[in-house]
């Protein structure tokens, strides 16, 4: 359960040392899939805390969301429209309530 955690940390870790340039264009592109990760990752652990974790579920989640996403962001720039907000939104509303329905579980404990 906790790779994906250890993943993300040496990935931010090699982020901020690397410090690798991205075009302005693939921004929303970045921005969209870091989100999606992000989201995945405490989806997973509020499972965990619930019992309730399964890893195809975890995994078959992930990769839907980020080709749902990313294709919002390239069929929006494609059409000149910021369509990559119709993922972040939902994705970041998801966001705050698994932490806080993960705050609550451990402030339980």
């Amino acid at each position: 359960m906790w790779l994906p955690f250890i993943g993300l940390f040496i990935g931010v870790i090699l982020g901020i040392v690397i410090n690798v340039p991205v075009a302005d264009f693939l921004l929303p592109f970045v921005a969209v899939g870091l989100l999606v990760c992000i989201d995945t990752l405490v989806g997973g652990l509020r499972a965990h805390l619930e019992k309730a974790f399964d890893e195809q579920t975890f995994f078959i989640g992930f990769v839907f969301n980020l080709l749902l996403a990313l294709t919002l962001a390239f069929l929006g720039a494609q059409l000149g429209v910021d369509l990559y907000l119709a993922a972040v939104i939902p994705l970041g509303i998801r966001l705050f309530k698994n932490v806080a329905s993960i705050r609550k579980k451990v402030l339980k404990k």
